[in-house]
């Protein structure tokens, strides 16, 4: 499994995928980090890889208002 370190850069063609009771974690989410109004997205950025490695990917996260970006993965690699 590919861990990421750090984005680098911006994210490019940052695109909402599922909303609110729409996300299977959405219970998950709310109990643990709070806030309202969740958004499952996706986008393609540079990413460090614990490794070191520098590669651009699809990546997948979560975005809660008042709370940010969290639980962000790599979905592929390009």
């Amino acid at each position: 499994m590919l861990a990421i370190r750090r984005i680098i850069g911006a994210i490019d063609g940052a695109e909402t995928i599922a909303e609110g009771t729409g996300i299977r974690e959405h219970a998950h989410l709310r109990e643990r980090f709070g806030g309202k109004n969740w958004r499952k997205r996706k986008g393609i950025a540079s990413v460090e890889l614990d490794n070191g490695t520098v590669v651009r990917a699809e990546i997948h996260w979560y975005e809660g208002h008042g709370v940010g970006k969290v639980k962000i993965k790599i979905k592929r690699t390009l």
